[in-house]
């Protein structure tokens, strides 16, 4: 009996339903149009002119080649519907209204984050290196650099969590937390306890979810049990039966903020599996980098200008901004968003002069390695320039078809010189590249389409800071858990295999 309640439980979750929904629309779609096609000549005709102009303007559009085949081999096989498909699922599309308030996001952003000419000058003589990759972030998302925060990297989630609970702990002011995922369990009964708290005593706590990345962990209707217990909240993106391409774009960031003055970022969500409460993949490694210092106003304002976007309020965001603290930290601290409504991948650009100002070494640690020509070119012919370029994924994966799409991209990098190993006691879920020593970014960014080009993401460059040497430590750490991809590895692997994760790899950036 209690099996089939739990069965009956599951079936009716609203994540099955609103999914089964929108595939029942889409085959509902499909087949009328078949249909129709077949009774009427002109209907077919213009269905496929429709199909011909779309693949066209796929074609001219300023993106990702790999997203455009993905989307151009569809619409030539089926090339009465398959236009039709790409205007209700691909892209990034926005209405008029929506998108002058996106562009009122970015430009209150960018009005509220002044650089300090003091802080880049220097940086321009101490290292040029850094100062173009600085200059990058400044000029695509508005976000400064910062020479005043220290860092302190927390390898484990099981790590970040007490210094999480502590710093909501000291909260006068304002707690904001932005996650993708928060579940119902020991970690989030510990911070939603303090949180709880704190709004009784007055504290501005606001929570901002994604819905689609909460749908299977949280109850439906949580946002006002929230409310209920003095807790504003926003939920991003809700899931509903309606086929959109909106349903592409997730808030992906991670935000723990207090006062203005105490900020956590990394990988980690809010859920038990990210401090090992729960074993879903084996052992879960993950990451998070506390920020203390006039960086975490970045911090700060990316989450009030998305939560205004989102709630539709305006906070007069100048009047949140703490005191300047006392200078403290070593190097520059640099903490920066990725919008995906604004064309411009910052967080693969940041990736990407990453590695082509490498020197010495290139660490990265990434869950899914589904990255495109000019990335994998950019890694190889780092490796061919006597750069070490070694790469950490997952040897347990939570997504098989997006791990076989991994493994996928393995024979290319090592034949080219790139070290590839598995991260051997379970799932790696770290965001991480280290560079020489001397830089590194840690975040939410995955090296896969989705994260690259349809996410809201969110990361910090490091250059000199605290932490840079802790992060190459973990890296260290974790590949001496990790077993290492070799030629024979990649040869060895069977024809069908590899036919299997061909066509896996044409879909991946629709994944």
């Amino acid at each position: 009996m209690k099996r089939w309640i739990g069965a009956m439980k599951k079936i009716f979750q609203r994540v099955v339903v609103v999914s089964l929904s929108l595939l029942i629309q889409l085959v509902v779609f499909a087949l009328m149009i078949w249909k129709f096609q077949d009774e009427n000549d002109v209907l077919a005709a213009i269905l496929i002119l429709i199909s011909v102009v779309v693949a066209l303007v796929i074609i001219d559009k300023n993106t990702n080649p790999a997203y455009k085949i993905a989307w151009l081999i569809p619409i030539l096989l089926f090339p009465v519907f398959g236009g039709l498909m790409y205007l209700m699922l691909g892209g990034n599309r926005l209405s008029q209204r929506q998108k002058r308030k996106m562009e009122q996001v970015e430009s209150r952003l960018r009005e509220n984050l002044p650089q300090d000419p003091g802080v880049a000058g220097r940086l321009v003589e101490q290292d040029p290196d850094a100062a173009i990759q600085s200059a990058y972030i400044r000029s695509s998302c508005g976000c400064p650099i910062y020479a005043d925060t220290v860092t302190v990297y927390y390898p484990l989630g099981d790590d970040a969590y007490p210094a999480m609970l502590e710093a909501l702990k000291q909260a006068e002011k304002f707690i904001y937390l932005e996650y993708f995922i928060i579940g119902e369990g020991v970690m989030w009964e510990g911070i939603l306890e303090i949180l709880k708290h704190k709004a009784a005593q007055g504290v501005d706590v606001r929570v901002m979810y994604d819905d689609f990345g909460c749908i299977t962990v949280l109850p439906m209707g949580y946002k006002k049990q929230l409310e209920a217990w003095g807790i504003q909240c926003c939920v991003f993106g809700p899931y509903i039966p309606i086929v959109s391409a909106r349903l592409n774009n997730r808030d992906h960031r991670k935000l723990l903020i207090v006062d203005g003055k105490v900020g956590f970022t990394g990988g980690i969500n809010l859920a038990d599996e990210y401090i090992n409460q729960k074993l879903r993949f084996g052992h879960w490694k993950d990451n998070a980098i506390e920020l203390r210092g006039s960086a975490v106003w970045s911090m700060t304002v990316m989450f009030l200008t998305l939560w205004d976007y989102v709630r539709g309020t305006e906070d007069t965001i100048p009047a949140l901004q703490p005191p300047a603290p006392a200078p403290e930290g070593k190097g520059c601290v640099q903490p920066y968003t990725d919008n995906p409504m604004d064309d411009e991948p910052v967080g693969g650009g940041v990736y990407m002069n990453l590695i082509t100002r490498a020197n010495k070494y290139i660490h990265i640690m990434t869950p899914y390695l589904i990255i495109d020509y000019g990335m994998t070119q950019s890694l190889v012919n780092a490796a061919k320039s006597g750069v070490e370029v070694i790469i950490l994924t997952p040897h347990i994966p939570d997504k098989w078809y997006v791990h076989a799409v991994t493994r996928a991209h393995y024979e290319v990098l090592v034949e080219g010189g790139v070290k590839v190993y598995e991260y051997t006691p379970g799932f790696l879920h770290s965001k991480v590249f280290s560079v020489d020593g001397k830089f590194a970014t840690v975040g939410t960014v995955n090296l896969d389409y989705r994260s690259l080009y349809l996410h809201f993401e969110n990361g910090v460059f490091l250059w000199e800071a605290d932490c840079v040497r802790d992060v190459e430590q973990d890296f260290q750490e974790t590949m001496a858990q990790s077993q290492e991809v070799t030629r024979e590895d990649c040869r060895s692997t069977s024809i069908f295999v590899r036919l299997g994760r061909a066509v896996l790899r044409v879909f991946a950036p629709l994944m």
